[in-house]
Parts: C-alpha cells; sequence; structure tokens
C-alpha cells in the first residue's frame, strides 16, 4: 500500500496498462467500518461493509481482516501476510451488525480505478483517492481527506500452503513499477522514487506508446 502523487497516476496507469494486459475497472467503493460492542467478547472485532456502486445493481459484501502474520514466517516475505474473510450479503446488513451489537465507527468512499489479471498468481492492483462523508452515508457530497493524493495497493490472495509463491510473484511484479514509485510493507516507508517525475512525462510523451 502506498500513497501516491495525483500528477503522476494518469502515467501510472498507462504503465498498470501495458503490465497487466487486461482493461481497467472502474472503482467506486463505499466502506462502512464496524466496532464489536463490550458485550461481544473481551477481544475487540472489526467488520467492514463493502457496498460496489459501479454494479447497476450496488452489492454488498462484508469483510474482516486479521492481524499481520508475526515470526520467522513473515519476516521472510517482502509483502504483509493477512488472514481475510469475505461474504457477499444483503443490503441489510447494517441493521443486522446494529442489532448484534456492533457500533457504527467511520466510513469513507474509495474512488479510482484498478486491474485484476494472473502473473504468477491473481493479483489486483487499486488506485484510488480516500474521501469522507460530509453527512452520513451521504456518497454523493464525499470529498477527498487529502487532496492530490491517491492510494495505490497491491493485493493477492494465498493459502497458507502457497503465500511464499504468491509473495514472490507480488514482489516480482511491484519491481516492475520502479520507473514510478516503490510498494512496500506498510510501516517501511519507500516513496516515490526520485526519477518518478522523468518517468513519467516519458511515459506521457508518447502517449503510451512504449513496450513494456
Amino acid at each position: 500500500m502506498f500513497c501516491y502523487l495525483l500528477q503522476h497516476v494518469e502515467a501510472l496507469e498507462i504503465l498498470l496498462q501495458g503490465l497487466c494486459g487486461v482493461q481497467r475497472e472502474r472503482l467506486r467503493i463505499h466502506e462502512i467500518c464496524l466496532k464489536s460492542g463490550p458485550h461481544l467478547g473481551t477481544v475487540a472485532s472489526e467488520v467492514r461493509l463493502l457496498c460496489d456502486l459501479e454494479q447497476s445493481e450496488p452489492s454488498w459484501s462484508v469483510r474482516h481482516v486479521g492481524g499481520a502474520m508475526r515470526g520467522a514466517g513473515a519476516e521472510q516475505v517482502s509483502v504483509l501476510v493477512r488472514s481475510m474473510v469475505e461474504s457477499k450479503t444483503s443490503k441489510n446488513a447494517l441493521r443486522l451488525f446494529y442489532a448484534l451489537g456492533y457500533k457504527f465507527d467511520h466510513e469513507l468512499l474509495r474512488v479510482g480505478f484498478s486491474f485484476n489479471f494472473y502473473r504468477g498468481a491473481q493479483i489486483t492492483v487499486t488506485v484510488a483517492s480516500i474521501n469522507k462523508m460530509l453527512k452520513l452515508h451521504a456518497t454523493d457530497e464525499a470529498v477527498p481527506v487529502t487532496l492530490g493524493i491517491q492510494m495505490v495497493e497491491v493485493i493477492a490472495p494465498a493459502t497458507s500452503e502457497n503465500y511464499t509463491e504468491v509473495a514472490t510473484a507480488m514482489s516480482s511484479f511491484c519491481e516492475y513499477l520502479a520507473p514510478l514509485l516503490h510498494l512496500s510493507k506498510p510501516g517501511v516507508s519507500t516513496g516515490v522514487v526520485p526519477t518518478a517525475a522523468a518517468a513519467a512525462a516519458a511515459l506521457m510523451s508518447d502517449g503510451g506508446g512504449t513496450t513494456l
């Protein structure tokens, strides 16, 4: 995951188009974060309700993301490994979680694009702005949290048996993005590489026709 300057997003999209070999998909996800109340256990839990607003009929899903893997195995891979459970749900899921005792924590709107492709693993790259709502659930009135900044995220599903192979595939793919940015584990600062502006200018000057 990485924050990226808006001025280079078009060049990044051109680079991703060449690397992934698939058309981008528009992204507009309404995300509601809920946290468990005190009577739901001694360990606090968090779930996220996600609504895909790009669908003709908005579809909902519920997601729980566990803590990061720790230990020797985690130190040997270059990506963050987390357990995640996600399931489709009906549009009245929010009312159900309120009834179970979960409390509203915050909500946001992700707007951008994504690429879904296979390159040694099934990989999804998303580039999106993070927006907050001025009124509860008012997605039409969402405004950027930080102007001029986009969030770049690369994720891939894995199992306990193949996560090292998936991590290698992800790391290998991310190396191709080095002309514009470096991706790393959260908490490890890398940033936009010094040549990002020059690389973006080169991609834009030839209309994205560079062979990748």
